[in-house]
């Protein structure tokens, strides 16, 4: 059976609000990774708005698209 690779977490500040709750992250190394929220933060309604510190989740395969896991 194969192993499942595990999930990268970065830190970032969000940058750009975009529509259907997608947000636009600048992380801490310079670089720019589109997110989506996380399916707790949407049930929970925490509200996340640009200039806001966040913790993103990547998968290995696709470091371009993330989730947005925690906010600061």
């Amino acid at each position: 059976m194969v192993q499942k690779q595990a999930n990268i977490e970065l830190e970032g500040e969000v940058t750009e609000s975009l529509p259907n709750a997608m947000f636009r992250v600048k992380l801490d190394d310079g670089r720019i990774v589109t997110c989506s929220l996380a399916g707790k933060m949407r049930i929970h309604h925490i509200r996340v708005m640009p200039g806001d510190g966040v913790r993103i989740e990547v998968t290995p395969y696709d470091e371009a698209r993330g989730r947005i896991i925690y906010r600061n």
